[in-house]
């Protein structure tokens, strides 16, 4: 999905005419239980890589290494005239049997910060949370809490751009509070967003990047976060930036800093990698979560 605009541009050879082998983890594969998200991305997959004359094989858990070997010979003279092509990778076609753990030497659970910052929130503030397992959390906890699910806009899959859906709130409900909890991995992804938000500058957007420097939530690989200083890149873009917090005590003093004043305002808060083994999912469909949140800021 984000390759699109390279392949009918830059790669074409209409254009460059530069060939790439692509391998594409079929997430939804019509008829694999998969997430809502994946679901209508699925269904185009191959119908896409057609549309945009991608020659394409799929590899299943059955498929042999001369197999692979023979789509890779067939593949040969496309790329030798800049056409790209791809292997398609249907669920268990690849695996390892090393398991690999991460770590980044923080304590702060992930989870823990989110119930601080609820904790620290007024009853009428709207939350936007980002792709993957803090979305899960915050769920959860509001679960956990009786609290129903009308104040919070889940950002499921379109990593990246849970800063932009709050901005837009933000604008429109100027006299609410707007939090947007980030990753960052998905503060890196678009982090040209956080130059318009900055730019905009409403004063009740709360930006909060969750950051334990790992795609969690797809099994933890690092991002390229280690090397990235948040709170002066925020700072440079014209945030209000807040101390960033690595415990719990750090992190209660830092919310004390959203009460003393209001404007756009950044805090970074360093989280260990992981979440507990029970993380459930969303019992409400995407739908529902975005008609209870519309009913609210109609309100």
């Amino acid at each position: 999905g984000n390759i699109v605009n390279a392949l009918a541009s830059l790669l074409h050879e209409k254009a460059y005419a530069i060939p790439l082998i692509f391998v594409i983890g079929w997430r939804g594969e019509p008829g694999v239980k998969d997430e809502p998200q994946h679901a209508y991305q699925g269904e185009v997959t191959l119908p896409l890589l057609e549309l945009l004359q991608v020659e394409y094989f799929v590899l299943s858990p059955e498929t042999t290494g001369d197999e692979v070997r023979a789509a890779m010979e067939g593949f040969r003279p496309l790329l030798e005239q800049g056409r790209s092509v791809a292997f398609v990778v249907r669920k268990g076609a690849l695996v390892h049997d090393r398991k690999v753990a991460y770590e980044n030497g923080y304590a702060l659970r992930r989870e823990e910060a989110i119930r601080t910052i609820l904790d620290a929130a007024d009853e009428g503030d709207v939350f936007v949370s980002t792709t993957g397992k803090a979305s899960r959390e915050l769920f959860e906890l509001r679960e956990e809490r009786g609290e129903g699910h009308e104040r919070d806009f889940l950002t499921i899959g379109s990593m990246g751009h849970s800063s932009s859906i709050a901005l837009g709130i933000a604008l429109s409900e100027t006299k609410r509070c707007i939090w947007c909890l980030d990753g960052d991995g998905a503060f890196l992804m678009h982090m040209g967003a956080a130059a318009v938000i900055a730019a905009a500058k409403p004063q009740n957007f709360r930006h909060v990047v969750l950051n334990n420097e790992a795609h969690e939530s797809v099994g933890g690989a690092p991002t390229a976060a280690h090397s990235v200083h948040f709170p002066a890149l925020a700072e440079s873009l014209g945030y209000r930036v807040l101390p960033s917090a690595t415990t719990a005590e750090e992190l209660t003093r830092a919310l004390t800093g959203f009460a003393q004043g209001d404007g756009l305002t950044f805090l970074e808060v360093r989280t260990a990698i992981g979440s507990r083994a029970d993380l459930g999912r969303p019992t409400t469909t995407p739908t529902e979560n975005k008609e209870a949140l519309m009913r609210t800021l109609e309100g």
